[in-house]
């Protein structure tokens, strides 16, 4: 079983369309939260905990999620999916873009 973490900045159009997106699939299971101090879903050290793959959508967030969870982060996969903040929740471009990145590692 795959459990992949998805993270964006708010968790409010990127990373919950790829939780929603990719829960569909069967022997991954999904999560997804934000890093900013506004996030709908904050990111927590027990969801990194859980995930055996970490989906960033820039490097920014990988830069922070560095800085903030490095003790939670040994052996950890991260992958950046180079994703703007250009899309909305579950827009179908946004939505293929996910599946032509994320597909190859689940």
């Amino acid at each position: 079983m795959i459990r992949a973490l998805f993270l964006c900045t708010h968790n409010r159009r990127r990373s919950p369309t790829a939780e929603q997106v990719f829960a569909q699939r069967p022997g991954v299971d999904t999560d997804s939260a934000g890093l900013g101090h506004d996030a709908d879903v904050l990111l927590t050290a027990e969801q990194i905990d859980w995930a055996t793959v970490i989906f960033v959508m820039e490097r920014k967030h990988r830069s922070k999620l560095s800085q903030q969870f490095r003790a939670h982060l040994n052996g950890k996969k991260v992958v950046c999916l180079d994703i703007p903040d250009d899309y909305g929740y579950l827009q179908d471009e946004l939505v293929t873009l996910l599946e032509r990145k994320v597909t190859p590692y689940l």
